[in-house]
């Protein structure tokens, strides 16, 4: 059993139910809206969201202990 506990609401723009815990600006990235669109679930988003800053910076890519052992070798 899935128990999916954050807040939705349905968005009538883009009919689709929209996540409440974010801010309305990452919910108009996540659904392409066009920057000046008047949303019409203003006022219900979150002010800050509970994703950190840290975790939305880029991802590198950490190279394999063994492809790094076997550039060594050669």
């Amino acid at each position: 059993m899935c128990f999916f506990d954050s807040p939705v609401g349905r968005c009538e723009i883009v009919r689709e139910l929209v996540l409440l815990d974010e801010t309305q600006r990452e919910c108009a990235r996540e659904h392409s809206c066009p920057p000046g669109r008047e949303c019409p679930m203003a006022g219900y988003f979150t002010e800050v969201s509970g994703v950190s800053e840290v975790a939305g910076l880029p991802v590198r890519r950490v190279r394999s202990a063994r492809r790094t052992a076997e550039a060594v070798a050669v």
